[in-house]
């Protein structure tokens, strides 16, 4: 399987897990290689959420409002894009007008921003106060070519999702891979979570940067696992993960993270977010 298909195919199995477990997210950033040859799976994704359907059962499907999507005459999704080099304060603020009106199908309604990195400091801040106070049938798509570009406190507020083909450079310094070991291994630290806390979670700052290093680790092994050719400078750092964590675990481990990293930028109370974070990974997928 190439690394494309291998991509694509594990964005189609982690949707199919939101949809499955009802775990719709308020916002989604996705990564794209190309807009239009992704797009199809952004579109496919939000027909999944407002059916309640698996992605090959979309792909099948002639339901009326698979057509209207189709058709780009779907009334409750709204798309924004900029010719220019921003996208601009008023197309935010006519975005949120077309929000005050009544879903005409009484469902979740979407908006799809594209090139999120060209948001500059004015309408950035107005798709934040959006962001912040989300509805509950409002649904936000940012899309970009590189998650880096967009600006940190919107990147901050969504669950990202790949399209991506090409993976990140690893950092696999010491204390990264310390706490790589208690993530793989938690029980064997439970009689003393407060060292794991004091050594690696100093800070909400610190706290996302460990969690993203690990996430990019995690993917970059599953990849491994299938494509057995991602990278030979990893390869025993691979193979020791894979030995001990089948490919299930780690995609449950991988969602916690991205899930509770985007957390951090909230007004959140950080003791109970790391008492949370280590339930989870003690007391849940291990059980």
């Amino acid at each position: 399987m190439s690394e494309k298909n291998f991509i694509k195919k594990n964005f189609i199995n982690y949707v199919n897990k939101i949809v499955e477990k009802n775990k719709i997210s308020h916002a989604y950033l996705i990564e794209v290689d190309n807009y239009d040859l992704d797009m199809k799976y952004v579109y496919n994704f939000i027909k999944m959420i407002l059916l309640n359907c698996t992605y090959d059962e979309i792909i099948k499907s002639n339901n009326k409002i698979v057509k209207l999507i189709d058709k780009n005459e779907y009334p409750d999704l709204f798309v924004i894009s900029s010719d220019t080099l921003t996208i601009k304060k008023e197309q935010i603020i006519n975005l949120e007008k077309e929000f005050n009106n009544k879903s005409l199908f009484d469902n979740k309604r979407f908006y799809i921003v594209k090139e999120t990195e060209k948001l500059n400091v004015s309408s950035a801040n107005t798709i934040l106060k959006f962001l912040e106070e989300p509805e509950d049938d409002i649904v936000a798509i940012l899309l970009t070519n590189n998650r880096y570009r967009v600006i940190d406190t919107i990147l901050s507020r969504c669950q990202i999702l790949s399209l991506k083909e090409n993976l990140y450079d690893l950092d696999v310094s010491d204390d990264v891979l310390d706490f790589l070991d208690f993530v793989l291994h938690p029980k064997k630290y439970f009689i003393n979570p407060k060292m794991v806390v004091e050594n690696y979670f100093s800070d909400k700052i610190n706290g996302r940067k460990l969690l993203t290093n690990i996430s990019v680790i995690l993917l970059a092994c599953i990849n491994y696992s299938v494509l057995k050719n991602y990278n030979n400078n990893f390869k025993d750092l691979f193979n020791n993960i894979l030995k001990d964590n089948d490919i299930n675990n780690l995609v449950d481990i991988l969602s916690i993270f991205e899930e509770e990293t985007s957390k951090l930028e909230f007004n959140v109370n950080f003791k109970l977010w790391l008492d949370s974070l280590f339930c989870r990974l003690i007391g849940g997928i291990y059980d």
